[in-house]
């Protein structure tokens, strides 16, 4: 048995029939260099041989009665393969566009709870398409968040893949002797211990947050830098309203080599501020032709692994989350991305003193489970200005090929889950020389994101051109030169949570709300 942390729980309480809390991926491979096609039969018993690698493929979850406690990852005792892979085989005319339908349909369900929670979906019939190489297939992966962070996803991926057209040995799996089922009464014992053991926890955890809240604001003074974005200042638009059950995917490829030649221009960016600036002019576009743009920069929210370096104990690799301006109100591309690192190099010496895990840890967990749900169910999103107005998850990946049972994966586009108040989602994945960025979006506040994709091609295109073009600093946003103290960081904490509870008691007919405009649905 292996306890949910408080994080992974969270996951599973913000989900709801609207909000299914999935990621993954569509994968597309070319199978020309196989003397004959992989097929749904061959496909199946592939993956049969390779469920031992990773435990999560055979394990499920069960629930602490009355929700004493977090759910257990138990061994599923009732486990069939059958269950958690599908065959679809497509035809017609467009398929391209058919699959990514058919990933964003799939990506609107949510997993049975009763299962592990994992799903793999098997396509064909992708034959004379335009861009598709003729003997290719796809799979579609759908995987709960609580069960693994994109992060963490290519650990996962790599039991399946390999970087050679001839399939890496495994050793034999074992014979498979799943434990029962835990009883009730085990489940009730561990939440009572858990319970005993709590008031230890929090106080470790209340020592270790004070020493890194001190660290955090001691560097940012030593380094002359500002404190990231404030909780709920990012300014509402479009994309922050409550969601529908109903999902739209679509991807663009950009060779890796523009990407890397912008960087070069650029003193001291990275690949990811590059990036992070290509997302940020087609929302800065995007927003001004739909009369919908903020006049505050928007927040992006972007997931990384961090090691708590402030701590005295190490805490192992953690998922936690940079907020970072994308100085959308800065016109000039360039002068943009220059800002964006900026930022970024506040956001992660920020975020490095405590992780995103360890400060859910500081909540009880039935506080931090009750917190997730009526978040959604009381439709905060709707009474607060919301936290961050988009999520960007930049996964590198390998830039040799890879194969799964002798076939070579040609495309891979990343999915993330929407829910509440965020209803588009951007996921950027290098491979073998080129950048996927994928626009997963409720189509309630993004009708078309084919629309949007050709804002992202068109962004790459105007940063090339600009990198000789002179800005000059009316270009940059008025910025105070004065250091904040310690007291006045004090004082922002005390003002976030302060703004906190004010939205959250406040009457909607009382309090100052966005301007009208930002309200509006965003669509082509």
């Amino acid at each position: 048995m292996q306890k949910l942390s408080d994080l992974d729980a969270s996951f599973l309480y913000l989900e709801t029939d609207n909000s299914p809390m999935l990621i993954g991926g569509l994968y597309v491979f070319d199978s020309a260099q196989r003397e004959t096609p992989m097929n749904f039969g061959e496909f199946y018993s592939f993956i049969e041989s390779r469920l031992h690698v990773a435990r999560f493929f055979r394990q499920r979850l069960v629930e602490v009665p009355l929700k004493l406690d977090q759910p257990y990852w138990v061994d599923d005792p009732e486990f069939e393969l059958s269950k958690h892979l599908a065959y679809v085989t497509l035809d017609g005319e467009d398929k391209d566009t058919q699959l990514t339908e058919l990933a964003a349909e799939l990506f609107s369900q949510p997993l049975d709870r009763d299962r592990p929670l994992w799903s793999i979906t098997f396509v064909d019939g992708l034959e004379n398409e335009s861009g598709l190489p003729d003997n290719c297939f796809a799979m579609i992966v759908r995987i709960h968040h609580a069960a693994i962070d994109a992060l963490s996803g290519d650990e996962v991926m790599s039991s399946l893949l390999d970087f050679s057209d001839s399939p890496s040995p495994i050793k034999e799996a074992p014979p498979w002797n799943p434990k029962p089922l835990p009883s009730k009464f085990r489940l009730l014992g561990g939440a009572y211990g858990n319970a005993l053991n709590t008031p230890f926890k929090l106080a470790s955890l209340a020592r270790e947050t004070a020493a890194s809240t001190f660290y955090s604001a001691l560097l940012q003074r030593l380094q002359n830098l500002n404190l990231p974005p404030a909780l709920f200042s990012a300014p509402r638009t479009g994309f922050n309203s409550t969601i529908s059950d109903k999902r739209a995917l679509h991807y663009v490829e950009i060779p890796l080599e523009r990407i890397k030649n912008i960087r070069k221009e650029i003193d001291d960016s990275t690949i990811n501020d590059v990036v992070m600036g290509i997302c940020a002019e087609a929302l800065h576009h995007y927003l001004n032709d739909h009369n919908a743009a903020p006049k505050s920069p928007l927040i992006a929210m972007t997931p990384i692994s961090v090691r708590s370096k402030s701590l005295q104990k190490k805490t192992g690799n953690q998922l936690s989350a940079i907020m970072l301006s994308l100085a959308t109100d800065i016109k000039h591309p360039i002068a943009r991305i220059r800002k964006i690192h900026e930022n970024a190099v506040v956001s992660k010496t920020y975020s490095q003193a405590i992780s995103a895990g360890r400060l859910t840890e500081l909540i009880p967990s039935s506080v931090a489970a009750l917190s997730a749900r009526i978040y959604t169910e009381f439709q905060l999103a709707q009474r607060h200005k919301p936290l961050f107005n988009i999520p960007i998850t930049n996964i590198p990946g390998p830039q040799n090929p890879l194969y799964m049972n002798g076939s070579k994966l040609v495309r891979q586009v990343g999915t993330a889950p929407l829910f509440d108040g965020i209803g588009v989602v951007l996921v950027v994945v290098s491979y073998h020389g080129k950048i996927t960025i994928s626009v997963t979006s409720c189509p309630t506040m993004m009708e078309n994101p084919g629309h949007f994709g050709q804002y992202l091609l068109k962004a790459v295109d105007d940063i090339e051109a600009a990198l000789h073009t002179p800005y000059s600093m009316d270009d940059l946003p008025t910025a105070t030169t004065e250091q904040p103290s310690l007291m006045q960081i004090g004082s922002g904490f005390i003002d976030d949570i302060a703004t906190l509870f004010s939205n959250l008691f406040s009457n909607n007919s009382t309090k100052e709300t966005a301007p009208r405009e930002n309200n509006n649905k965003v669509d082509s």
